[in-house]
């Protein structure tokens, strides 16, 4: 990790990071520094990626199911590999989980999954789900033994789930007015369905959650607000006959603020007490999702639901957009290397960072550079 800021060429695109937004707390920004978001095109693992060798792992020499491999998917997996959720499959029972030895050991030595995409030993996080060398090594040690289920007696209980909503009931569920459908051929879509609000005072928004209708087809989703009805005049523009507007790569005007956004794998939090997004009298919530298609047609209705605060908020949340829009990388280049520095000017609480490619990105890293020229990980 460097310890000086690189030299960046500032292109004359506007920022995306207005001097009044800093009354708020940021989600993605860091205390009184500048952040540096490095982002790579490429292939291939970083080459500073620790590894063990087998022969040092503590591992058993004869993994069961009962005894080893239930507490890691109980543990790691079936948040999302269980019925009902975002996972194709279920992990839950030494049954569901024999059928799938193979594809987990795989998977999990490739560290596709869990969908934990953050660099061990650079930064530190909340609900951290990524597998010890020793795990991955159980798991394929398992598999190569014939997936033995063990002395069923000694088999956790799975965990309890108590509501189809990770964090409960939500205050307010919103979705498209009906279902939308999608059409077998052609490139991805990215469609943002509007959903007016009708309260007269603002409310407080502490945690989001995201039920994609048809999770086979719904990439992901970001919650966008716009308090001017701008994304309602660019709907009106649109002729198809489907509910909504077509964008890439955002919603066609600077929003008024969001929510975050959501991917499998994903966790739903609450933000500290007294902290809360705003949700303006009369806002459009825009709910932009990524549809990849399944070569038949297919059609959604994704939720989203949100958690009101109930307790007084003295600090609002906002999100703070960093990026560069005008990427060049030259034609034939493996491992293009593209640096953007933003300085932010004020104290600032983060909350938390997601880095977002799109089509081409390999690895992004992102980390402070305090006033003392000292680093903080992102």
């Amino acid at each position: 990790m460097p310890n000086e800021v690189p030299k960046v060429e500032r292109e004359s695109y506007p920022n995306v990071i207005s001097m009044s937004m800093f009354k708020s707390v940021f989600v993605f920004g860091v205390a009184s520094a500048g952040l540096v978001v490095a982002g790579f095109a490429g292939s291939g693992m970083s080459s500073d990626d620790p590894a063990k060798s087998p022969k040092t792992l503590a591992v058993p020499a004869k993994p069961t199911f009962a005894d080893h491999v239930a507490p890691i998917f109980y543990d790691h997996c079936v948040q999302c590999h269980r019925p009902g959720e975002v996972a194709p499959f279920s992990l839950i029972g030494y049954e569901n989980a024999k059928k799938w030895a193979a594809m987990a050991s795989v998977v999990t030595q490739s560290k596709q999954m869990p969908p934990w995409k953050a660099k061990a030993g650079f930064g530190e996080f909340a609900d951290h789900n990524q597998l010890t060398a020793e795990q991955i090594e159980t798991l394929k040690r398992w598999n190569d033994q014939g997936a033995p289920k063990g002395n069923a007696a000694k088999e956790p209980k799975p965990p309890t789930f108590s509501s189809e909503w990770a964090l409960g009931n939500p205050d307010l569920i919103v979705s498209q007015s009906k279902p939308y459908n999608i059409t077998a051929e052609g490139t991805d879509e990215y469609r943002n369905f509007i959903i007016r609000t009708n309260y007269k005072e603002p409310v407080w928004v502490t945690a989001m959650d995201v039920k994609p209708g048809n999770p086979k087809i719904v990439h992901h989703v970001i919650v966008f607000l716009d308090d001017n009805g701008q994304s309602e005049k660019l709907a009106a523009q649109v002729k198809d006959g489907r509910e909504g507007y077509e964008t890439f790569g955002g919603i066609g005007f600077l929003p008024s603020g969001s929510f975050g956004g959501w991917a499998p794998g994903l966790r739903s939090r609450r933000l500290p007490d007294g902290k809360a997004f705003k949700l303006s009298p009369g806002a459009r919530i825009v709910m932009q999702v990524h549809y990849n298609k399944s070569g038949k047609p297919e059609s959604d209705q994704t939720k989203v639901g949100l958690y009101f605060s109930k307790k007084p908020v003295d600090q609002e949340v906002d999100l703070a957009w960093l990026f560069n829009m005008l990427v060049r990388i030259p034609a034939g280049e493996k491992q293009h290397k593209q640096v953007y520095q933003q300085t932010i000017p004020a104290n600032i609480t983060v909350y938390g960072v997601m880095p977002h490619m799109h089509l081409l990105g390999r690895e992004m890293k992102a980390w402070v550079v305090k006033p003392d020229k000292s680093t903080i990980p992102l």
